[in-house]
């Protein structure tokens, strides 16, 4: 056909129909294609659920221990005890375990064991907190307690969906390395008889 009646510029070489679309790897396996749509769902899980799940397990354990504080709060009081004997010694920590006496609500005269600084002598006078019971008992949790264990809650929700999501990534790493390394040898079997017959005499 003369250049007049070419459907194509002069100069022009016709498209090949027959190659890959445009923009198309033509190298690029099925197995690449399902590791990147992998990777694209796991990207996404992890966008949309790590802070998700970081909220969710703060918000939760932070509702939960500002009640328990809240009950503390209301079934403990702080009353004035007094030592009767002192805290002498060494301590590592700067506190001792010491025998005190205070009188409960109704009255009646009672003797617990209580940490103290250490060096605290007999006779002073401390604070202790006790239960309805009159029993010795630690002070109540505050809200900033709440909010510490609402934090960490919430980072170990975050860090548990980031370590799944990786775990997934090398998971589906792992079985398509395996299906490609079946089929390098595969292949293998059938082009070394052919390349190794090019050096034989």
């Amino acid at each position: 056909m003369s250049a007049q009646g070419s459907p194509h510029p002069p100069g022009t070489p016709p498209p090949d129909r027959g190659g890959p679309p445009p923009g198309a790897n033509p190298l690029r396996r099925t197995s690449d294609r399902v590791e990147s749509w992998c990777r694209r769902i796991l990207a996404l899980v992890l966008l949309l659920g790590l802070p998700a799940a970081g909220l969710g397990a703060g918000t939760a354990v932070y509702a939960s221990s500002l009640r328990t504080a809240q009950e503390q709060a209301e079934q403990r009081q702080e009353v004035t005890a007094r030592l009767t004997a002192g805290a002498s010694g060494p301590s590592a920590y700067g506190k001792q375990p010491a025998r005190v006496r205070w009188t409960g609500g109704d009255g009646t005269v009672r003797t617990g064991t209580t940490l103290v600084d250490a060096g605290t002598a007999e006779g002073t006078v401390v604070r202790v907190w006790v239960d309805r019971d009159g029993d010795l008992t630690g002070a109540p949790a505050s809200a900033a307690n709440a909010a510490a264990g609402g934090w960490s809650a919430g980072l170990a929700a975050a860090l548990g969906v980031a370590g799944g999501v990786y775990a997934a990534r090398a998971g589906v790493r792992r079985t398509l390395d395996r299906g490609r390394y079946a089929r390098w040898d595969r292949e293998w079997d059938l082009v070394e008889p052919v390349w190794s017959a090019r050096f034989r005499p």
